[in-house]
């Protein structure tokens, strides 16, 4: 049983300011898209390691539903040894490392330039190795706060990508949600502490936990799951989507094991909504998370499906805060990461 434990630490500080800053960057974004698109954009490459390419995720799912254009996504080093055939003159390649120094990401950086396409970079820094390989970088500045400010940086570059290549939407009601962001997204945490306290004390000494999600919010599950619960807790757990669940994975589920099940408001709602109805059938320990408990002031009702995959990715920042507390284990404690050439 977890006997040591931590004071729960509290939202960042510079939360609010981080976020702002990242929306502060619009217009730069919206020129360079602009430039992009009328050079002639042919496709668009996310790519990144960990964190950093589960946060491309509900962009991958934007552009996938709405553009007329291929989109691909990618760990940094599956692109570099891949060498996609459509990468080259045309190509937009957005890369992502908060640190800036992750070694995939600048190699992926130079690669993508070598091969003739356009390169911006998301991260932290503007120094950063990556940003100096980049074209372009968009930055937080933050040490602490990176989910909520690099899901509005690729927001940002998303919805430019869409309004400028001519696909119809609400870009002004888009731009008034993503203004409330700050504010918006700081009150999702201090609503969903209730709920991070109940499945992290209850979690806290279970052997296996599976995670389930999907659409835009498949990154919010993904990465809790492999960035904060192995990565950050060195706890076992398994992340699946909420569909392909039902084609093999469902078959470990018993009335004792634990699942976390990401529930948002898009189009893909339906399949979260079976796995609730199964898990609240076949286990006692199902959590649900889902984002309607959200009150998200600003954004409009029609478009909280836009904004919900970021809400759940930053609920996933505190629950870790919560199983660090409960577990009286660090997030920053790594056996390998940073310690170990690897």
């Amino acid at each position: 049983m977890s006997t040591a434990t931590l004071p729960l630490k509290p939202i960042t500080e510079d939360f609010k300011e981080a976020v702002a800053f990242a929306l502060s960057q619009n217009d730069t974004a919206r020129a360079f898209v602009d430039e992009i698109v009328e050079a002639g954009l042919r496709n668009v490459f996310l790519v990144g390691c960990g964190g950093s390419l589960t946060a491309a995720y509900p962009v991958q799912y934007l552009l996938e539903t709405r553009a007329q254009f291929p989109v691909f996504h990618m760990n940094s080093d599956e692109f570099n040894h891949r060498r996609p055939a459509l990468l080259g003159e045309g190509s937009l390649v957005l890369v992502s490392s908060h640190t800036g120094t992750t070694k995939e990401t600048v190699a992926a950086a130079h690669y993508a330039r070598e091969a003739g396409a356009k390169v911006a970079a998301l991260t932290r820094s503007a120094d950063s190795p990556l940003a100096k390989a980049a074209h372009v970088a968009f930055t937080y500045r933050s040490e602490d706060t990176v989910v909520a400010p690099k899901g509005v940086l690729f927001g940002q570059l998303g919805y430019a990508l869409l309004e400028k290549t001519g696909v119809q939407g609400d870009y002004a009601a888009l731009r008034q949600a993503y203004e409330a962001l700050p504010d918006a997204l700081y009150t999702a945490q201090e609503e969903g502490e209730e709920l991070a306290a109940s499945i992290a004390t209850a979690l806290a000494d279970e052997p296996v936990t599976y995670v389930l999600s999907a659409g835009p919010n498949y990154g919010a599950g993904y990465g809790f799951t492999m960035c904060y619960l192995m990565e950050m807790q060195w706890k076992h757990g398994g992340s699946y989507n909420a569909g392909e669940f039902f084609h093999g994975a469902f078959e470990v589920v018993t009335e004792d094991q634990p699942v976390i099940l990401f529930l948002g408001e898009d189009a893909t709602r339906p399949m979260a909504e079976r796995a609730r109805t199964f898990l609240d059938t076949y286990t006692k320990k199902a959590h649900h998370v889902d984002s309607t408990m959200f009150s998200l002031p600003g954004v409009p009702a029609h478009l909280r499906g836009d904004i919900t995959p970021i809400a759940l990715d930053v609920f996933g920042t505190r629950l870790a805060r919560h199983y660090e507390s409960v577990r009286g284990h660090d997030l920053d404690k790594r056996r390998y990461m940073f310690q170990v050439e690897y």
